[in-house]
């Protein structure tokens, strides 16, 4: 990368002539996310609001490109880390995301939790425990108040607030339990999100084939850990007038998961008029659906 010929480049960033002007940016485009920090001095150091703007255009597609290509890639390798996921949803809106933070943050929620454990507890005493640390010691709760707001699916908001939406509380629940070897997965309901917990003895990841037999009990984090059984599916997805399908009650994916949160995105997005940001969210569940389907 010439750094002399991007200098060069975004000097004309101001000229009027919109093919002259298509021709700089695609050039800009392709030197990537390394063109960036010369895009923000010029910025800084500009008072022209045409030249501001076309700056942030352009760092907009370049972030967004790699947000993408990232997410493409996670979901090509299966999908394995939830984690990485839903930090890659964050980056779209928070392109500078500390992720060593956010690591953090859920490296002392699974250390609270590691210290109260024994090998002799029970399935159900072990999510007692997880229970306490996470609601009670940590403070998290459901974001009743504003339950569809998009901060509801950045992990850094959830973190930060220690509130969230069924499936955000889910999603911080099943990295600190699978983090600590428990065999909790995510649940699809309609409507709602819960968690499954399996059978100890299965080994992690659980097989798909073996999903239906290998639950023990439900969990719901949104009411701060309740424990619950089949036939409480059953009598939600009666008051929903919903025709109970296996994907119901067996654990999904975290492709599943990251692929809801996306869903979610759309749907706040679309409802407080962003239609810019409901665009970009559209392209994002193109990437989920491109790449699981590859």
């Amino acid at each position: 990368m010439n750094e002399k010929d991007i200098t060069a480049l975004i000097s004309l960033l101001d000229d009027p002539d919109e093919e002259i002007f298509s021709h700089i940016r695609e050039k800009l485009l392709s030197y990537g996310s390394p063109v960036i920090p010369f895009l923000e001095k010029e910025w800084e150091k500009s008072f022209e609001s045409t030249i501001q703007t076309r700056i942030e255009n352009i760092i907009h597609h370049i972030q967004f490109t790699d947000t993408f290509e990232n997410l493409k890639s996670w979901v090509k390798s299966g999908g394995e880390n939830l984690l990485t996921g839903i930090l890659l949803v964050a980056r779209y809106q928070y392109p500078d995301l500390d992720e060593a933070a956010i690591h953090k943050q859920i490296d002392s929620i699974k250390h609270d939790v590691w210290l109260e454990l024994n090998p002799n507890l029970t399935a159900l005493e072990k999510v007692r425990v997880l229970n306490h640390i996470i609601f009670e010691v940590h403070g998290f709760s459901g974001n009743t108040t504003n339950f569809h707001a998009p901060q509801n699916s950045y992990i850094n908001n959830v973190l930060d607030s220690k509130r969230g939406n069924p499936l955000s509380l889910s999603i911080v629940y099943t990295i600190i339990a699978q983090a600590l070897e428990m065999p909790v997965y995510g649940v699809n309901l309609p409507e709602h999100f819960i968690l499954a917990y399996a059978n100890e003895n299965t080994n992690l990841p659980i097989p798909i084939s073996d999903k239906d037999e290998k639950v023990m009990f439900y969990i719901n984090p949104f009411s701060k850990g309740t424990v619950f059984g089949k036939s409480e599916v059953d009598s939600f997805l009666r008051q929903l007038k919903v025709k109970p399908t296996p994907s119901f009650y067996e654990p999904c994916t975290n492709i599943d998961m990251i692929r809801r949160v996306i869903n979610n995105l759309s749907y706040a997005y679309e409802k407080l008029g962003y239609p810019d940001k409901v665009k970009d969210i559209r392209r994002l569940q193109k990437a989920i659906i491109t790449s699981s389907e590859s």
